[in-house]
């Protein structure tokens, strides 16, 4: 797995590349910045003792990533830790949230009970937009912001498969 560390908790801040990988013996193998280093973890209690190209540091960490408290060998540091996964994560609602357009869609195939808003309707985040139903329970699709409705794609009574544009909202 890969992450992306940095000494400081701001996202703009320079980062180091960590990549982690487990071997079929269990032990860890990592790469830091490309580079090979040695390294052994052993849990003791409340901190972890870590071996890291020879030189060992005991660890106490508190909170959860991305923003993490670190305590090693008596120095308290924040950190920001996300692995590749929170970062293609955040991208993806990023792009979702900055697109001038925004597509609603299905979440999973079903038949249109009711569509809730009409072209040119504002809504806001959260707001109904359609009602679906998929093995014989309605759910409702809400907005995930504050637009305008741009085009409705579905009427009440059609039949939709996972991921169908639903609505799009500008």
């Amino acid at each position: 797995m890969r992450y992306y560390v940095a000494l400081d908790p701001d996202p703009s801040a320079p980062t180091t590349v960590v990549d982690l990988v487990e071997l079929p013996s269990g032990a860890p193998e990592a790469h830091i910045d490309g580079r090979r280093v040695d390294l052994d973890v052993v849990a003791l209690r409340a901190q972890l003792s870590v071996r890291v190209d020879g030189r060992v540091v005991d660890l106490t960490t508190e909170g959860a990533p991305p923003e993490i408290g670190a305590v090693a060998s008596g120095h308290r540091s924040y950190v920001r830790v996300e692995s590749e996964r929170m970062r293609s994560a955040e991208r993806a609602k990023k792009t979702t949230a900055g697109g001038a357009e925004k597509v609603v869609r299905s979440p999973m195939p079903g038949r249109v009970v009711k569509v809730l808003v009409t072209k040119g309707q504002a809504v806001t985040l959260g707001q109904g937009l359609v009602v679906l139903e998929a093995m014989k329970m309605e759910n409702e699709v809400r907005a995930r912001a504050a637009a305008t409705v741009a085009e409705v794609h579905v009427s009440a009574g059609s039949a939709v498969e996972g991921n169908a544009k639903l609505v799009t909202l500008a």
